[in-house]
């Protein structure tokens, strides 16, 4: 089998401790290079995977490597910059949640991956759990009934990360498009993504940049940025087209327990994650069905399913259309925050 070849811009975090480590796994990827800002960073990371190109610049790269795909893993702030790049060099492209650091942002990438006809992909990598598939299998059979109402959460009592995430200018915001892109992609993902239309937010600035002892804090690359203005937290609820809502509570720093749910109820049963329990009824009596669905690593599933939709042509589970819809909701959380209103999405 040809393999395919990956260009991974961005030598962070991410790209350090989950893409390229489920790259290695693979006898079907070949990473021919990858690119940074900071240089150094890229030659460390390319000398530790046995990368043999590394650049400054995606468009350096692009210019001098062959690739398939590029993989981004930069700031949200550069997003679109990065995929933008990618189109019109005619590479597919893989991007790190969320797609970019605002709606206009996501629908200038749109037009140019349109234009150019690549294949896209949003990495939001809970969508990829043994759970979620499972669950998304039974929702898309109608074994829950009608999808009408959920809930989701991913607070931290004291979780904040250093550095560009605590920037708007890089970021574009702090736990709703940090966190709640996970909790309230997958939630809407496993509703059987209807069409939002309202929403109702508040974000609070109550706590800010707490200096609690004792608590471990992640830390960016880039963490020599001193921007500090971002939301603490946000809560709030999407309405959508077929009358189904969904809850959503979000936070970096709360005086409250943490926590990460994702519950969901229809007509029939409802069903929650971590751990999973279905609640239904058994010879019409209340019960409570906990499957055993094993464990897979949702990065590398993640990945896998975008090689084999660039292997069959077949589209991606988060595709173009999708990424957008979700930057329309969180546009919408930040909007509906500002104005102290509900507002259209």
């Amino acid at each position: 089998m040809e393999k395919i070849k990956v260009a991974i811009v961005g030598a962070g975090n991410i790209a350090r401790s989950y893409h390229l480590p489920n790259y290695k796994k693979r006898d079907d990827v070949e990473i021919t290079a990858i690119a940074d800002i900071k240089v150094e960073r890229a030659q460390k990371l390319a000398e530790t995977f046995g990368i043999p190109k590394y650049f400054s610049s995606i468009e350096e790269m692009l210019e001098n490597c062959e690739c398939d795909y590029v993989d981004i893993c930069v700031w949200n702030g550069s997003h679109a910059a990065c995929a933008i790049a990618a189109a019109r060099a005619g590479k597919a492209i893989l991007c790190e949640k969320p797609m970019a650091l605002n709606l206009e942002h996501a629908l200038m990438m749109k037009e140019e991956i349109e234009k150019a006809g690549v294949p896209f992909m949003l990495a939001v990598p809970t969508r990829y759990t043994s759970q979620a598939k499972v669950l998304r299998e039974m929702v898309d059979k109608g074994e829950l009934g009608d999808v009408y109402y959920a809930k989701t959460a991913y607070t931290r009592r004291r979780g904040t990360p250093t550095g560009w995430f605590t920037d708007t200018k890089k970021s574009g915001g702090g736990p709703v498009i940090d966190l709640g892109v996970h909790c309230i992609d997958r939630t809407w993902y496993l509703m059987g993504n209807p069409k939002p239309v309202r929403v109702s937010a508040s974000t609070s600035y109550a706590i800010g940049d707490w200096k609690t002892k004792g608590v471990l804090r992640w830390q960016a690359e880039e963490s020599e940025c001193t921007g500090f203005d971002t939301e603490d937290s946000a809560c709030g609820v999407i309405h959508f087209e077929n009358g189904a809502s969904l809850m959503f509570e979000v936070s970096w720093a709360l005086n409250a327990p943490g926590e990460n749910i994702t519950q969901i109820c229809g007509s029939k049963a409802g069903a929650r994650l971590d751990p999973f329990v279905i609640y239904g009824e058994t010879f019409g009596y209340l019960s409570d069905n906990t499957p055993e669905t094993g464990y897979i690593d949702m990065f590398y599933e993640e990945i896998d399913h975008f090689i084999h939709c660039l292997r069959t042509g077949e589209k991606p589970c988060s595709d173009l259309d999708q990424a957008v819809t979700m930057q329309r909701i969180l546009d919408g959380i930040y909007r509906s925050a500002k104005l102290h209103k509900e507002v259209e999405i």
